[in-house]
């Protein structure tokens, strides 16, 4: 049998750790005697994977954000469309990313050439018409919530439910004494958090509401810490010479594990974060604002309760949530102050996520591993046909 050439997909942070996850299994697995090219990130990158082109330019969120970007977006899928027609992998991978991802599968759909997609399309929050759509050009589909697989398998796709990704992460293994000690921040002060989200746009709009929640907490009395990307730091900086704040920004994944380890409270932006912060057992508030466009028609499209993925798998509020209109810093320095004041409330949402965090598991296999499994699986089935 020759060596099997995967051809794997993923255009954003989230999707390129799942990537380079993927990737250590699937070598490990073959025992390296595999090939994988495609569209990757940095960390997928770090494994030697060679990106067809910067993963940064297809990395965009939010209506009214992507409309700029068009142009480049569709050159950018013609071009991965053109190079899979040319090397004619035995698989093709796509993870997240289903507004970049799934124009690509769709246009390929009438090759011999498997397609997985890796990460499902919340069908349960918003158009859940989609499920029907793309299990008509989707071979398999790996969920990484257990209540997912249903809305795909009435429509007739294979659909298997892996495990969520935080669950291999080091989120709650951060080693916080030895971040204060490296950071001069004293045992006895508070550290505060904020995760102002991983795009630019979304930094622009939340950053200044959470910089004026630290004017109004009295920020002397806090170490600040602001987990970043390498890309986005310029950015971050510039935005912060508006305020003179002491805040530590750092870019490493040890480093943000760490700092949350060390943090007593959080603020952050709607997404994964959310499950990190619950696996570093942080107790934290979630914001998150839109383009006012985007916003309009989410309005009238999004059909789940909660945004917060821990409240999502609980089917209550935790964590609190403040979008949008309620996205405002006297509202979020409320929420804070009780976190910091009333040791009960900190304690429920901690003992609550626990309870979030185990439903993510499949078993003891990991899921980066299960899915290994069924990619490799997938191609050994359509070699024997």
């Amino acid at each position: 049998m020759a060596i099997p050439h995967i051809y794997l997909i993923a255009g954003e942070p989230s999707g390129d750790i799942i990537g380079a996850r993927l990737i250590n299994s699937i070598q490990s697995k073959t025992n390296n005697k595999c090939f994988i090219s495609g569209v990757g990130g940095k960390e997928m990158e770090k494994l030697g994977f060679k990106s067809l082109f910067p993963m940064s330019e297809i990395t965009v969120m939010g209506l009214a954000e992507v409309i700029p970007s068009l142009p480049n977006l569709f050159m950018r899928i013609r071009q991965t469309i053109a190079d899979i027609t040319k090397k004619n992998p035995c698989i093709v991978v796509t993870i997240d990313a289903p507004d970049f991802s799934f124009r690509i599968l769709k246009k390929i759909s009438k090759s011999e050439i498997p397609l997985v997609h890796y990460v499902a399309p919340s069908v349960w929050a918003w158009k859940p018409g989609r499920a029907k759509k793309i299990a008509q050009f989707l071979n398999k589909l790996l969920t990484l919530f257990p209540f997912e697989p249903p809305y795909f398998e009435k429509e007739g796709l294979h659909t298997v439910f892996v495990g969520h990704p935080i669950v291999e992460s080091k989120a709650g293994m951060g080693e916080g004494v030895i971040f204060r000690k490296k950071h001069n921040i004293p045992r006895s002060a508070k550290v505060l958090s904020i995760l102002p989200g991983s795009r630019v746009g979304e930094i622009k709009r939340l950053l200044p509401i959470i910089m004026n929640v630290i004017i109004s907490l009295d920020h002397k009395n806090f170490f600040i810490i602001l987990p970043t990307l390498d890309n986005l730091v310029d950015h971050i900086k510039n935005l912060l010479k508006r305020w003179n704040i002491s805040i530590i920004v750092i870019t490493t994944i040890e480093e943000k594990y760490a700092a949350l380890a060390a943090s007593d409270v959080a603020i952050a932006a709607s997404g994964t974060v959310s499950l990190e912060l619950a696996m570093a057992r942080v107790p934290n508030v979630s914001i998150y604002k839109f383009n006012s466009i985007t916003a309009f028609i989410g309005r009238r499209l999004v059909k789940t309760k909660f945004s917060n993925l821990v409240n999502i798998l609980l089917d209550k509020e935790v964590v609190p949530e403040l979008i949008q209109e309620k996205c405002n810093s006297d509202l979020i320095l409320n929420e804070i102050k009780k976190l910091l004041d009333n040791a009960e409330i900190s304690e429920l949402q901690l003992k609550n996520f626990d309870k979030a965090i185990k439903q993510l598991t499949n078993n003891s296999a990991k899921p980066s591993d299960k899915a290994a499994n069924i990619i490799l699986e997938t191609i050994k089935s359509y070699d024997s046909k």
